[in-house]
């Protein structure tokens, strides 16, 4: 379980983010940090696998490591304030929609869908939302998406293709590069309870049918 230990080690990383710093409390690390968030996609996985047989069952498959790339970043802080984990079929870093959860020290973030997609695939895409542009506004205006995460998110591309225009008249939708929904909460209502594992799941529920959706253009 998540606990108070948790935030206080992203908390006093934030303000010693270097290598001497983490190497002496890297039994607070792997006590208070990795092995609950471990525990926790050890809880989600088999739902999730229930769900498409095609993502991976094992938790360090999942989870980003918590140093950071720093080749070509101005910020050579060399460890992220945040445990991550991608379920996608095929791996966390597959091109195939899936669900995300990340959990810092003030908050549990969780989404799905498509993040990066290659152009041939959005151009697939773009081509099942305008077939079949009412499937895609179904599930974005159902109750429990809207409350969930409000509205469908991604980077939009400033033109398109005039095959796709009267498309972009029921749904500006079209003009997304990127599928995704996102959320965040507070992760200190849930410090030591299992609500937490439910309170993820249901969001991942909700995303549920648009990943559906998106796979159907991968077929």
């Amino acid at each position: 379980m998540i606990t108070p230990a948790y935030t206080s080690f992203f908390k006093e990383l934030q303000k010693n983010n270097h290598k001497e710093w983490f190497h002496a409390n890297k039994k607070r690390y792997e006590d208070d940090v990795k092995a609950p968030f471990i525990g926790l996609l050890e809880e989600i996985l088999p739902l999730l696998a229930q769900w498409d047989d095609r993502i991976l069952p094992d938790p360090k498959k999942a989870m980003f490591r918590i140093n950071r790339d720093v080749r070509f970043s101005k910020d050579k802080s060399p460890y992220n304030l945040i445990m991550k984990a991608g379920f996608s079929p095929n791996g966390k870093k597959s091109e195939l929609p899936g669900y995300y959860l990340g959990i810092d020290a003030e908050n549990v973030h969780v989404g799905g869908g498509l993040f990066m997609i290659s152009t041939p695939q959005l151009k697939k895409v773009r081509n099942q939302i305008a077939s079949r542009t009412d499937d895609l506004l179904n599930i974005i205006e159902h109750q429990d998406f809207k409350n969930a995460f409000g509205q469908l998110k991604g980077e939009k591309a400033k033109r398109l293709d005039k095959s796709l225009m009267a498309t972009a008249e029921q749904t500006k939708h079209i003009y997304n590069k990127q599928f995704y929904a996102f959320a965040e909460f507070p992760i200190e209502p849930f410090f030591g309870s299992d609500a937490l594992t439910n309170e993820i799941l249901s969001h991942f529920e909700a995303i549920k049918p648009l990943n559906s959706y998106l796979n159907q253009s991968f077929d």
